[in-house]
């Protein structure tokens, strides 16, 4: 099971720190991404990161502002946002799988609310 949590109300500029922690199973050998999605919209990917090499990609929207890593002694994964904006608001989902583009385990989303 996937856990996102640290979801929030946050003023445009500030920051704001995600966590998504595995219970009940290793992220060892997995893809850890995090994925948003706003009511009637597709949802987009945001960063993913392997877990044992570390290798991380972020969406060109977040570049410079969101910064994804990884505690492997807590089994979690993070996603460190900055500069945050109105445009970050919605539901983050962090998902585990064996490559950048196979997500099997999804967790249940953690709600990020920018505004002033």
């Amino acid at each position: 099971q996937l856990q996102a949590s640290g979801g929030g109300l946050v003023q445009p500029g500030g920051s704001l720190r995600l966590s998504c922690a595995a219970s009940g199973f290793t992220l060892a050998d997995f893809t850890v991404g995090w994925f948003r999605q706003v009511p009637g919209k597709e949802r987009e990917r945001v960063a993913d990161i392997t877990w044992n090499g570390g290798v991380t990609d972020h969406a060109d929207f977040v570049k410079g502002r969101f910064t994804i890593s990884r505690d492997k002694a807590k089994n979690t994964v993070y996603l460190q946002m900055n500069s945050l904006t109105p445009e970050d608001t919605a539901v983050y989902y962090c998902a585990g799988g064996p490559s950048t583009v196979q997500f099997n385990y999804w967790g249940q989303g953690t709600e990020l609310t920018v505004s002033s």
